[in-house]
Formats: C-alpha cells, structure tokens, sequence
C-alpha cells in the first residue's frame, strides 16, 4: 500500500527519509496555519509552518547525534526544550484587549500543537502525526461550532458596559435589582482614554436561557447606560 511504503520510507535514515519528514512538517503547519490565517489571528501560515518545521529539525538533530556521535545522548532532550521553549511564542499571541478579553489563547494552544506535531515527525512517527492533524482540524472547524452554540445556552453570560459617570454606575445596579436580574460580579475598571467614563465587566446570571436577548435588550434601552456588548 502507498501509505504504508510513505511510512518505511520516513522511517529510514538517508536523504530521502529526511527530506520526506521536513515537507511533511512543512505541510502539517501549512494546514494549521491556514486556519488561523483565514480568521486573520497573529500566527497564521508562516509561524505555523516555520514552527512546526523548526521542531522537526530539532527532533532529526537529536537523532543525528545520537547515531553518529559518541556517548549516546537522550535523542528526547531537545526536543524537550522545544515543548517548554514553544510557549514563550504563545504568550506573544495572547493579548487582553480594552474590555478585559483575552484572545489568542486558541493560536497559543494551535503553536503548541504544532511544535508537537513537528517532533512527531522529525522522529519519524508521521502516521501518528497525520492523525493528530486531522484531529487537530476538527478541533478548530467543528468543536469551535459546538463551543459557540454552547455559550449562546449558557444561563451565566459576561456584559461589557460604559458609562457616562460614576452616578449612572450606581443607577444601573439600582435598575437591575429593581428587575430582579441577578449580578454575579460587577468589576468597575476606568477607561484608557482621557474624559471617557468608567466601564464594567458584569456577569449576569437568568433562570432561563431565552431570557438572555430579553435581558439584554432592557439593559441597551437604559438610559444610564452609555454602551453594553456581550463577551
């Protein structure tokens, strides 16, 4: 079977065996970085692949010292310090916006699995890295879906809020508890731009999940409040 002479071949110790891992490499951080790239994050095609192929010359490194030099060092060392060393990319890709959202924590996760995955087949174990791609992708396409659709169920949803002053902060907690909605947590922050009033992150919990819009909608027709957006 072709996949399965693909496999001997990559397993092998030659050229050909080499050059075969790093275009796989290059291909598994291709795929990954395409998705990140369409949603327009910070790492799209080129840190993904660039990533994935720098980890498997790690991993083919430690195995061409360990075959030609004396004293058998562990093949898994450097590849070791890849793992640790990856996520100091990741924190570049984690940014807390304005209203206190932290993004990039899926990029961050994607490199990392993406440094993993070069490893794989840097060593050799391409097979097992061609499954974990794929499972990868239906991580990012599919399970993205079903988290989406299990946030907008949630009973318990966050509210960025601004304000014109301080007074109408206090308005806005009188309005709610007059309406019976219920405030989790109520974090008061001061805007970064001069003048501006103060904003708010509120987490708002409701017996029932279609009270959610109902909610929201009262919330945006108060007149103390300035602006509201749901995280």
């Amino acid at each position: 079977m072709p996949w399965k002479e693909f496999m001997e071949v990559a397993a092998e110790w030659n050229t050909g065996a080499i050059t075969l891992r790093l275009v796989s490499a290059l291909a598994i951080g291709f795929v990954i970085g395409i998705d990140r790239g369409i949603k327009r994050r910070g790492a799209g095609i080129k840190t993904h692949t660039l990533v994935c192929l720098g980890s498997a010359l790690v991993m083919l490194t430690g195995q061409y010292i360990h075959m030609n030099f004396a004293g058998n060092m562990d093949i898994a060392r450097l590849g070791a310090q890849v793992i640790s060393g990856v996520g100091f990319l990741g924190v570049g890709t984690i940014i807390v916006t304005g209203r206190n959202q932290v993004r990039g924590l899926t990029t961050a996760a994607g490199l990392w699995a993406c440094a993993c995955l070069g490893l794989a087949v840097g060593i050799g174990f391409i097979e097992g890295a061609f499954i974990t791609l794929m499972l990868v992708i239906i991580t990012l396409k599919v399970l993205s879906k079903v988290d989406e659709q299990i946030h907008k169920r949630s009973k318990v949803f966050d509210l960025y809020l601004e304000f014109e002053n301080n007074k109408n902060v206090t308005l806005f907690i009188d309005e709610m508890r007059k309406q019976n909605i219920r405030i989790a947590s109520f974090e008061l922050g001061k805007s970064k731009i001069k003048g501006e009033g103060p904003n708010a992150i509120a987490t708002i919990e409701v017996e029932e999940r279609y009270k959610r819009p109902v909610i929201f909608d009262n919330i945006r027709a108060m007149e103390c409040v300035r602006f509201v957006e749901e995280l």
